[in-house]
């Protein structure tokens, strides 16, 4: 039996959440190990003055999150820790919970009517070529002179030859990192960074370094400091306010940014899926450094979730790597949606459904800006979400249970760790994934919550 034990001077309402955090942390830092038994339910109970069912649940709250097991006849035991990393949002909303977990850009029925009837056209003048063809370059070559015109808005400058058309940014970092970095090459990036960085990381064999980040993302000194064994071969780097931590990086900034790519020889992979929605667009670092830099993105954040297709603009030196690995992971995008986001950029609707969700995040955020009013955070008036900083004493994982018993989800910041020194302890609240009169009553929960002193534990549960 181990002889760690928990606080019961230290839980807080709901207890059995509380006491579950205990236990989560006591294994973070090492007080209690893989193999160890906990107490029983009965033993746990009368220790601290509480209710065999509250054990239960907080033992139940320990299995869910892949920390304990327990084994019929012999106990409740800490297991190995998991090998998959947790999505930050929910997996399934329900009607019971406001979803602030999620990153998505404001949607509304104008959303759904425009699909619908960009299905009903080209239902009447399907291309056969949409339906019938192999063949990527026949098939895309007049998606990708079109895409020239798009990428200009988001400040890059490239020829037609140069783009590969991709389901949307996750199939786009997926192949420029598959490109950029052979299995066994260390890759480096924000200490706060992309969520799906690290399985796809291990997926691919790649090593990932975390770089400090600082208010501009991440900071000069660190990254030169992370490249100077020569072991780095590229730089996964989201400089636009869509990173966790909603900064945007000044132009300066970005410029020291590619003269260190440069002086270290280090690919550049920048995922920007706010394309060309900032109205204050700084130089992409593919417009600073063309020769090194694989620049992605979409149309899922910008003009809607289910026209998942993007572009990925490629240096000439790893045209050939790109179209390989895109033939074995994708072999093309997707076809038909490729059409339709090719025909909304032609007749200009997409650039207007830019500018409608521009206008739609900024009544957002000041809706936001006035409920969290003297609470400090960080956001982008064209950003889809806001990075909420909780302080001393105050735990993120009990922080996001509270919430979520409350009926919010949120995602906590440890989801965008990059590596096992990073503790964020925020929370990434998304502006656009909901309603406005929900997202109004979810940050008042965030504010009830944050202005709440713990409740002291009663004796009975």
């Amino acid at each position: 039996m181990t002889k760690w034990h928990p606080d019961a001077s230290a839980l807080s309402r709901p207890v059995y959440l509380s006491l579950a955090d205990q236990v989560q942390r006591a294994i973070t830092q090492g007080q209690l190990a893989v193999g160890d038994q906990l107490p029983t339910h009965r033993q746990l109970a009368d220790e601290l003055g509480i209710s065999v069912q509250t054990v239960s649940r907080a033992y139940e709250e320990l299995i869910r999150r892949g920390l304990i097991s327990g084994e019929t006849g012999r106990g409740t035991f800490i297991r190995a820790a998991q090998t998959e990393v947790d999505p930050p949002y929910i997996p399934q909303r329900t009607d019971e919970v406001i979803d602030l977990s999620i990153l998505k850009p404001v949607c509304e029925p104008l959303h759904v009517e425009a699909m619908r009837q960009a299905l009903v056209e080209l239902a009447a003048s399907l291309p056969p070529a949409v339906v019938l063809s192999f063949r990527p370059n026949t098939l895309f070559a007049r998606h990708r002179a079109t895409a020239v015109s798009w990428l200009r808005a988001c400040g890059v400058e490239t020829g037609a030859a140069n783009v590969t058309l991709t389901n949307g940014a996750t199939a786009g970092m997926t192949i420029a990192l598959m490109a950029a970095a052979p299995p066994g090459s260390t890759v480096v990036t924000e200490e706060v960074g992309h969520h799906t960085l690290l399985p796809l990381a291990s997926y691919l064999g790649i090593k990932l370094r975390g770089v400090a980040i600082d208010e501009e993302g991440i900071r000069p000194d660190a990254l030169d400091a992370a490249c100077r064994d020569g072991t780095a071969k590229a730089l996964f780097v989201m400089p636009n306010p869509i990173n966790a931590t909603a900064t945007h990086m000044g132009e300066d900034r970005r410029r020291e940014i590619a003269r260190l790519a440069q002086r270290h020889n280090l690919s550049i992979v920048e995922n920007d899926p706010l394309g060309p929605l900032l109205s204050d667009r700084r130089p992409p670092l593919a417009a600073l450094a063309p020769e090194r830099t694989l620049y992605v993105t979409s149309f899922t954040k910008t003009v809607m979730p289910g026209l998942r297709t993007g572009y990925l603009v490629v240096p000439d030196r790893l045209l050939a790597a790109v179209t390989n690995r895109h033939l074995v992971t994708n072999w093309i995008a997707t076809p038909i949606v490729a059409e339709i986001a090719t025909r909304w950029v032609e007749s200009g609707f997409a650039m207007e459904m830019v500018e409608w969700q521009r206008k739609a995040l900024h009544r957002r955020h000041a809706l936001a800006a006035e409920i969290l009013k003297g609470i400090p955070h960080r956001s982008h008036a064209e950003g889809l979400h806001l990075w909420l900083p909780l302080g001393e004493g105050r735990p993120e994982a009990t922080f996001v249970s509270h919430a979520r018993h409350q009926g919010v989800a949120l995602a906590p910041g440890s989801a965008f760790a990059i590596g096992p020194g990073t503790r964020p302890d925020a929370l990434r609240v998304s502006i656009g994934s909901t309603t406005e009169a929900e997202l109004h009553a979810g940050l008042r929960v965030i504010v009830n919550l944050l202005n709440s002193d713990p409740e002291p534990v009663l004796l009975a549960i």
